[in-house]
């Protein structure tokens, strides 16, 4: 006579592998927060973009908030990197900026993308504190660099002592939030570009 069977002990459910790739989840909250801001842009409308359920987007990347710090970051390195690489790559502020808002031009009104920048474009309307300080900071900090680039131009006589340093960068940073809010508006390319041009000849020369 055969001994029964030993039952099996009972398996341990594992976690419930993730069902989605963040990466792409990532890109498709980014493009949703640049269309309509951070403001106008739900829980409900980040899932149904994004395709994944609200426990599985709080698992993955937090509450909305943190999923839009990180947005910003990516964002920043993905598409809004041309103003930095500006500024590290040309000699002068002058050719900088001049090619900052050339690049401009062309980044904000991509056909395949939102129109505008999204740090700008994210503060419209936007009653969140932490996240209306942090946009201004990115911002200020783009200006600031500018400044900088213009500093170290008057020191080493490439333009001339009088220029207001703060006043210039901010004129170049109103420039490009400007582009960034007729882009938004319908501005084509080429009218940015003319409007780029226009900037650049009132700039001071030695």
């Amino acid at each position: 006579m055969e001994a029964p069977a030993k039952a099996r002990p009972p398996s341990r459910r594992r976690g419930r592998p993730r069902s989605f790739d963040r990466e792409t989840a990532l890109e498709k909250a980014l493009l949703a927060f640049w269309e309509h801001g951070y403001e106008a842009t739900s829980v409900a409308d980040l899932t149904r973009v994004m395709d994944i359920g609200a426990p599985s987007l709080y698992a993955a990347f937090g509450d909305k908030q943190s999923l839009f710090d990180e947005v910003v970051r990516v964002y920043g390195v993905r598409y809004g990197s041309f103003a930095d690489r500006a500024l590290a790559e040309e000699s002068t502020a002058r050719a900088a900026v001049a090619r900052m808002l050339r690049e401009a031009a062309s980044e904000y009104t991509d056909p395949a993308r939102p129109h505008g920048c999204l740090v700008v474009h994210a503060a419209t309307n936007c009653s969140t504190p932490e996240v209306e300080e942090s946009l201004r900071v990115r911002r200020n900090a783009n200006i600031a660099a500018i400044r900088s680039r213009i500093e170290a131009d008057i020191a080493t006589g490439a333009l001339p002592s009088h220029v207001d340093a703060a006043a210039l960068a901010r004129h170049a940073g109103a420039m490009i939030q400007g582009m960034s809010q007729q882009a938004r508006d319908g501005a084509s390319r080429e009218e940015l570009e003319a409007l780029a041009e226009i900037a650049m000849a009132n700039w001071p020369r030695t």
